[in-house]
């Protein structure tokens, strides 16, 4: 019997989380029924708070409002006993940096989100890891690593679970799970050469965010899409193992859906 089941998501990206893919994700996440859950980051878009003009209109509350039923919303079609993740993103992490590049002098005392409603009540039924790319800026369950991403090239996925894997011991058969690109990627193995395979895996979950935002409006944002990691481990913390001691799947949203 499996004794763990994961869901995991990323970047959604308050407030421009699509209503479609908001009410797919939570249909999946019924069905699913994970004993954790863990969102990869990238919960605000965060432009609310650029000193840069915001063609969006709308303030970093209205960003802490969406951010907040979003994720009351998963909480709630979830099991009560399901362990609740967020690994910070790199728009998240930025609010808390007060860059005055970045952050307005009248927005400063807001940007602390963690203590800052209306999101802060939801904040505090979350567990939360810091946006780092060391042993400390990734979530470990078992054989699985998870983390947001820091690079976006077309091999970052595997360059990035490589360093990973070794940063956490380098233990044979793991998982490691990432968004941050926003391309969903399903269970690949890595590889030394084209012949020979390296005993470790990766995914990337993409994005439930919009699909072509504004700022993108010059790039090619077509291998984007919704994506939901599910990961079921059959032997808990076990890692150092002959095998993998997990099966995993990609579940996407097709257009329309």
């Amino acid at each position: 019997m499996s004794l763990r089941r994961i869901a995991a998501i990323s970047c959604s990206h308050s407030p421009f989380t699509p209503p479609e893919t908001h009410k797919w994700l939570l249909k999946q996440l019924d069905d699913i029924k994970p004993s954790h859950f863990v969102h990869c980051g990238d919960v605000f878009e965060a432009s609310a708070a650029s000193v840069h003009p915001d063609e969006n209109e709308h303030s970093l509350l209205d960003e802490y409002r969406h951010a907040s039923a979003f994720l009351k919303s998963i909480r709630e079609v979830l099991p009560r006993s399901c362990n609740l993740h967020i690994i910070m993103g790199n728009h998240d992490d930025n609010l808390l940096i007060c860059d005055p590049r970045r952050i307005p002098r009248d927005l400063r005392d807001v940007t602390t989100f963690m203590r800052s409603e209306p999101f802060a009540s939801e904040a505090q039924k979350w567990h939360w890891t810091p946006y780092r790319k060391d042993p400390s800026g990734c979530l470990q369950l078992g054989p699985v690593v998870l983390t947001h991403g820091f690079d976006c090239g077309q091999s970052s996925d595997e360059l990035e679970a490589l360093q990973f894997f070794n940063m956490t011991g380098g233990a044979a058969h793991r998982l490691f799970i990432r968004g941050h690109t926003h391309r969903p990627v399903p269970l690949t193995q890595c590889r030394r050469t084209r012949s020979v395979p390296l005993p470790y895996w990766y995914m990337n979950v993409g994005t439930v965010g919009p699909l072509q935002p504004k700022w993108m409006a010059r790039r090619d944002t077509s291998q984007w899409g919704a994506a939901i990691a599910v990961v079921e481990i059959d032997k808990g913390n076990i890692i150092r193992t002959k095998r993998p001691t997990w099966t995993a799947r990609l579940i996407t949203k097709q257009e329309n859906t």
